[in-house]
């Protein structure tokens, strides 16, 4: 019996079947974009980054991070 994530995997495939090939760099780049933005970045890669951050001075106040939190819209 096949497992869910397997009849998503084929049903996925048969729609990228059906796509005239001219649509597919626009597919993968999609598809990409929606991995990147679902999957977590291993702690060592999100410390590095915030350590980046920090030292570059990116950084918000946390103050400032509760600005507008309350407001009624």
């Amino acid at each position: 019996m096949p497992t869910p994530a397997t009849v998503y995997r084929d049903k996925v495939l048969r729609e990228v079947q059906t796509l005239p090939e001219e649509y597919l760099p626009y597919l993968l780049q999609l598809i990409q974009t929606f991995r990147e933005s679902v999957m977590l970045k291993p702690a060592s890669a999100s410390f590095a980054q915030g350590w980046h951050e920090a030292q570059t001075g990116d950084i918000t106040p946390v103050a400032d991070l509760w600005d507008g939190i309350d407001d009624d819209e």
